[in-house]
This record gives structure tokens, sequence and C-alpha cells, in this order.
């Protein structure tokens, strides 16, 4: 039997912890006793994921965010979710060129592609979002997307009797609150991992490069210009700087001017921080799954690759944030035809399939 004092001294240890976990106010989260830690299997030739120690991955908190990211109760309307904007047979974007919001509401930039975006930093086109659990806050309150408050998701999300139970095994409670529902969605990105395209396969001795899609990689990594009028040129396609191949992401994630515009429209990361050096920068997207993810640029305006590859070719529009590795603003590249053929040959060994036919990462509530 148990003693009176030993009783009352387990009863408050129940309180203490019941309260700690129910502490709002502070946002402190209380794991259940027996979570499920989700190890991230990192891919060859990857880095290691840098995961924020509030919030580890559990195989609790990636089904809930699964079960958030596509359900439409987070717009104002109940129409669409967010995965309406990134869209599993897109590599997690949109084939329109701008996203259309509840209300019909169109949006001004086109949607990123969430792949890999785990290695990722700096959200949003204009890197506005320092981590990804922060850039989950915007999208449902943006009045030309989902123009909901996340006080009205809450009490939605509450009143559905499938969410409960996965609260409290993701978090130890039944309680909803938005810090909740974005570290659930972060942990369900963080497992959108692409790493199985012919390119990866053959970074592992398991695919053989067609001689075109190995001249496009080797134009790729070589530097652009004539090397009689260029010091290091190499008549590449000058790829490799923005889109870097270290790490296997194809992207240095870092805002870029790539020349698309004498005067700008959209301002970019400089419309963010008011900086005149960051006008008309850019966020560089990752080329994996390319293929799959046109139209192409912050504002949708390439429907191909062979335009994009066209753009780079001609040099681009100069201006005063022009990024230096766009160094051939008057003469192109000069590609040849053939050269911009292996290019788009080499890009399409980043398709990855599999990833996109994952069933892990589509709809749950069909």
């Amino acid at each position: 039997m148990i003693g009176r004092q030993t009783y009352f001294f387990i009863s408050l240890l129940t309180v203490i912890s019941i309260f700690s976990c129910r502490n709002k106010e502070e946002e402190v989260e209380c794991l259940p006793a027996d979570p499920t830690p989700y190890t991230v299997v990192i891919p060859p030739f990857f880095p290691p994921m840098d995961i924020p120690a509030d919030n580890p991955m559990t195989v609790e908190g990636i089904d809930l965010g699964r079960f958030l990211f596509w359900d439409v109760q987070l717009s104002a309307d109940n129409s669409i979710s967010c995965g309406a904007c990134h869209l599993p047979e897109a590599a997690f974007s949109d084939n329109s060129q701008f996203s259309v919001g509840v209300n019909g509401a169109v949006g001004t930039r086109q949607s990123m592609a969430l792949v890999n975006i785990g290695w990722a930093r700096d959200y949003f086109w204009d890197s506005r979002a320092a981590t990804l659990e922060e850039q989950i806050h915007d999208p449902v309150v943006n009045p030309i997307e989902m123009a909901e408050t996340w006080e009205d998701v809450v009490s939605k999300i509450e009143a559905d009797p499938i969410y409960p139970p996965k609260f409290l095994a993701a978090f130890g409670s039944t309680d909803v609150t938005e810090l909740r529902m974005r570290k659930a969605i972060a942990q369900f990105l963080r497992t959108l991992i692409s790493a199985d395209s012919n390119f990866d396969k053959w970074r592992r001795g398991e695919y053989i490069l067609s001689e075109s899609e190995f001249r496009g990689y080797e134009l790729f990594l070589k530097e652009g210009g004539d090397p009689e009028v260029v010091v290091g040129g190499e008549f590449g396609a000058d790829c490799f700087h923005c889109h870097v191949e270290a790490g296997m992401q194809f992207s240095d994630y870092l805002p870029h001017n790539n020349g698309l515009d004498a005067v700008f429209t959209d301002l970019g990361v400089g419309g963010f921080t008011g900086d005149p050096l960051q006008m008309g920068k850019f966020k560089t997207p990752t080329l994996r799954n390319i293929e799959l993810s046109a139209p192409y640029m912050h504002d949708g305006r390439f429907s191909t690759l062979e335009a994009v590859v066209e753009h780079y070719n001609s040099g681009g529009q100069p201006s005063e944030t022009i990024d230096p590795f766009m160094k051939y603003t008057s003469g192109g590249l000069t590609l040849s035809p053939q050269s911009k053929a292996d290019i788009i040959n080499f890009l399409k060994t980043l398709t990855d399939t599999s990833f996109v036919n994952n069933p892990a990462f589509h709809n749950p509530h069909e």
C-alpha cells in the first residue's frame, strides 16, 4: 500500500507535469512519455540535416503534419490546403504560373518546389523567413493565399474528431496551438527527400549517363566564356556557381539577381529588407525535379527549360544589382544548339519519379 507521503508526492509531480504541459503563454511543449523517434536517413553524398532541438522528428509528429498540410480547414473558406499549391506531380510546386487562393485571389509569385527543404534556409523567394517553422505561419494569414487567422484554424482543428488523438500522440496532450501545428507541418516537410534520380544513381554507380547527359553535366560545371578572351573561360554554361552540386542540393539557397529585368517590378529580397543592394534578388531554387516544376523563375515567366537555358545563354539584363556571376550580359554565352540540348538532358537526370509518387507524401484525407 502506498503511504500518504508517497501518494502526496506522486500527485504533486502529476500536477506540476500537467501545468507545465499546458503553459500556452510561454508555448512550453510536453512530448509524450514514449514518442517514436524518427531517424532521417541521410542519402549518400548529402550533408547532415539541421533539425531544431525544440522540434525533434517523431513518427507521430510527421503523421500529424501530413494531415495538417493537406487539410483544407487551414483556409478561410475550407477550399484549399497547403498541398493545393504544392502538388506532388509538380515536385510539390504548382504548374500554374500563379497559384489561386481563396475567393479566386491570384498571387504574384510562382510556388516554390518543396524538395529537400530540410537542407534549405531563409525561406520564400525573398528569404524573409529564417526557419521552416516560421515560414509555415505566413501562407495561412496571407490574404491572397489562405486568408485565414490562426485563431480560427485552431478552433476548426480542435473541433475535428480526427485530431485529438494525433495531438496527444505527437505532443503529449490534446491541446491545439499554432506553434504545435507549425512544428508538425515542418516535421512532415523535412521528410520530403528526393535522392533517387538518375543522377543520384549515377553517383552511386547504378546508372550510366548518356553521352549527351554527360556533356551537359560537364557544361554545367564549366566556366563560361572564350578562354582566348576571358581569363578562365571554358566555353561552359556557368551554372555551378549558384546551383552548386556540393551537398547534392543544386542550390546555394542564397539570393541572386540573375538578370531577369533591368527595371524591377518585384523588388525581391530588397523589398523585404529595404537594402538597395538586394533589389531584384531572389532565392536560388533547387534544380532537383526541375523537369516537373515548370513554369520557372519567381514569376513563372518561362514555361520551358529551353526558355530558361536561352535566358542564361543570352546573358540576361544588366542592372545595378546583377550578380557578378552573370558575366556575359554583353554577347551572352554563345552556347551551340547541341550544347543547350545537352544541358537540358542533364537537368532531366535530376528527375526523381519515386519522390513524386511516394504515397507517404500524398493526401491522407482522400
